[in-house]
């Protein structure tokens, strides 16, 4: 069981029937106006160090305390969600585009194609997601932009084959037998009549992947491939604090916190829109 149909489901069982939409954009909304907000709300600047207030405990001067380094934790939890909410948007985007349009093509048009693209697809999906993820950007260098490659080039595969399942389906429906007697182009048949019946499923697929780019994110930037200090990232700051974990709990407990709380909105709102729409990722 994914992380993501977890918490989801202990979601469904604390929350009234239908509210976990409602609460995983009221979730997202709050991290998405903090991290807008940030620079005027956040206390500190979220890497100015001050050797005279190192690993100071939560107090009225600095809410959720300080680092190692004296860097006011609150100020950086604020401006790691502006890095984090940017990986789960960019680490998804290119993926949902790209597999979207090859497994809508792929299902579609069939034949040596089809074969050819999804033979590529269990090449990919033979390997450990996160051992290949972390391969490449071992290969490419440590970085963010080495993130967003690794993700393009793993994730896409997840949308292709359930955008194909869904097109090999819908190709068979009255519609699109109609579509082709009036004799439309199969271009226009596939853009304009399957793959906007066939988006759902892809749609609340994404809000789980979410999670899951949010926490190969965090993992990545904890092993020091990804994110690099000092920037703000809540997986950098949990790195950062585990040496000091009987000493200064408050250095990994804040920022692992936020990362719960935001995984835990987009799960719920994929929860939401599955039953909204219908669809199960």
């Amino acid at each position: 069981m994914s992380a993501a149909t977890g918490i989801a489901r202990v979601g469904r069982r604390a929350l009234p029937r239908g509210s976990t939409l409602s609460v995983g954009i009221a979730i997202l909304a709050g991290w998405l106006l903090l991290a807008l907000l940030c620079p005027w709300i956040a206390p500190y600047d979220p890497i100015a160090q001050d050797a005279d207030a190192t690993l100071l405990p939560p107090h009225a001067a600095h809410l959720f305390g300080t680092d190692n380094f004296g860097r006011d934790l609150l100020s950086r939890v604020l401006w790691g969600a502006r890095v984090d909410l940017q990986m789960c948007v960019v680490g998804v985007a290119f993926p949902f585009v790209f597999g979207t349009v090859i497994g809508a093509v792929s299902g579609y048009v069939g034949g040596v194609l089809d074969t050819l693209l999804m033979r590529l697809i269990d090449i990919v999906l033979a390997f450990p997601f996160l051992v290949l993820m972390l391969a490449i950007i071992t290969i490419l260098g440590p970085g963010l932009g080495s993130f967003y490659i690794a993700m393009a080039l793993v994730g896409w595969v997840s949308y292709a084959r359930l955008v194909r399942a869904q097109v090999l389906t819908l190709k068979q429906r009255g519609f699109v037998v109609a579509a082709r007697s009036l004799g439309y182009r199969r271009g226009r048949i596939l853009f304009l009549h399957l793959l906007p019946n066939a988006l759902t499923s892809s749609i609340v697929f994404a809000m789980s992947d979410c999670v899951l780019v949010l926490l190969s994110g965090a993992s990545v930037s904890y092993l020091g491939l990804g994110v690099q200090p000092p920037t703000a990232e809540w997986g950098v700051m949990v790195a950062e604090g585990q040496g000091f974990i009987t000493t200064a709990w408050w250095i990994t407990t804040f920022p692992g916190f936020a990362i719960v709380v935001l995984a835990t909105g987009f799960s719920f709102v994929a929860d939401g829109l599955g039953d909204r729409l219908g669809a199960r990722p």
